[in-house]
């Protein structure tokens, strides 16, 4: 895989798709770390005399101009992060984009207007695509991969752009690409696995291949609870995904022939709703009242998660341990990423929600070894998935 240092950028127009996904209340960004991540390797560019057109996409518009979700306020903070105007196109392959281009001067930045505003972006039709990639691939003169968040899509951008032009992968993937191969190739044990979230049925794959490859494997979350009633315990009116509990009596058995330790909680927060105000009791993880539901895990669990990352040496996490955005039911997923922080290990945060629940608490991000911007790329890697845009990086 190419990087920075085999493009010779100086004076040239090197579009760069970075990953600004952000979360916005209104107009206003509520946390900037992809925005932030994405700084040094367009400050490379611009320190080397590039000219730098930056695109990326934000929520989903559905190939349509969408009202709250433009990037200008992106472009605003990306200004404020680089220390430097960055002109805004108002638009994506359009008059303002052609515009704003021309304009940049050695060492300039630009960003374009979202992506997927663009129905080719994320078309499935080769030539829809593919026509949108011409167009894009025609504001400059080199590519520069750089948004690890949107490498496991099929995206023009992402994808069909990399093979039109002279590319590179940019300073951020490069390094996600080298944590994730340490997560793969002769990774150091205890290699200990923690995932949560929602939906058993979102990490399938990743549950199944890591079996053969993990130590310990700690779940918590909404996805606990179809664990635990695929061991036929009440679980009440938590989340609980029916369709996957013959998959997860499989992973169970799979764990016990493997000598994988599968640990789920113990106890968990039963709250008479979902709100964060809900009344909760703490009781047994198999012994859930039929009216509650399990919104955290639960003191003894909490402690128990960390016994089990204590000695670990290679530590994954992707997913809450509970609505963490409810600060009554944020400390099981605090008490795991304090955990992380105390483990003498190369620790990994899997982006996401995860990534997020880290700048929530104010937990010093440094403590941890790598914290990923894709949460999904990441899980397709570790499922051992071709992820399209890091194959066009390779070409």
């Amino acid at each position: 895989m190419r990087t920075l240092d085999d493009l010779d950028v100086k004076g040239r127009r090197v579009l760069v798709r970075a990953d600004l996904n952000v979360p916005l209340d209104g107009e206003t960004i509520t946390d900037d770390g992809r925005i932030r991540a994405s700084v040094p390797t367009i400050k490379a560019l611009t320190g080397a005399g590039a000219k730098v057109v930056v695109c990326a996409h934000l929520g989903r518009p559905k190939g349509r101009p969408t009202p709250g979700l433009s990037l200008k306020p992106v472009a605003e903070r990306l200004a404020e992060l680089l220390g430097e105007d960055v002109a805004f196109a108002t638009d994506v392959v359009g008059d303002s984009a052609h515009g704003v281009v021309d304009a940049l001067g050695e060492g300039q930045v630009a960003l374009l207007e979202n992506l997927r505003f663009e129905p080719g972006e994320e078309s499935k039709d080769d030539a829809e695509r593919g026509a949108f990639a011409e167009r894009l691939a025609g504001l400059a003169e080199l590519y520069v991969g750089d948004g690890f968040g949107a490498v496991h899509r099929k995206h023009a951008s992402v994808y069909d752009v990399p093979r039109l032009l002279p590319h590179a992968a940019g300073g951020l993937i490069v390094a996600e690409v080298e944590v994730l191969k340490k997560l793969t190739e002769d990774t150091e044990r205890p290699y200990v696995v923690v995932l949560g979230g929602a939906k058993v049925s979102d990490k399938l794959g990743v549950i199944a291949n890591l079996l053969a490859k993990v130590d310990r494997l700690l779940i918590g979350g909404g996805m606990a609870y179809t664990f635990l009633k695929a061991q036929g315990y009440e679980v009440g009116k938590s989340l609980l995904q029916e369709d996957q509990l013959d998959q997860v009596r499989g992973f169970l058995n799979q764990a016990a022939e493997r000598g994988v330790d599968l640990v789920l909680p113990v106890d968990v927060l039963a709250a008479t709703g979902f709100a964060d105000d809900a009344p909760y009791d703490v009781v047994e993880a198999t012994a859930i009242p039929a009216d509650r539901e399990g919104l955290d895990i639960g003191p003894k669990t909490r402690e128990l998660f960390a016994a089990k990352l204590a000695d670990a040496k290679t530590v994954f996490w992707n997913g809450p341990m509970g609505v963490f955005e409810f600060d009554a039911f944020s400390a099981g997923t605090r008490a795991v990423a304090e955990a992380l922080i105390r483990a003498e290990a190369l620790t990994v945060v899997g982006g996401g929600d995860s990534a997020a629940a880290v700048r929530k608490f104010g937990l010093p991000e440094d403590g941890f070894s790598h914290i990923s911007t894709g949460g999904g790329a990441s899980l397709e890697y570790l499922e051992g998935k071709t992820l399209p845009g890091l194959a066009a990086l390779e070409d």
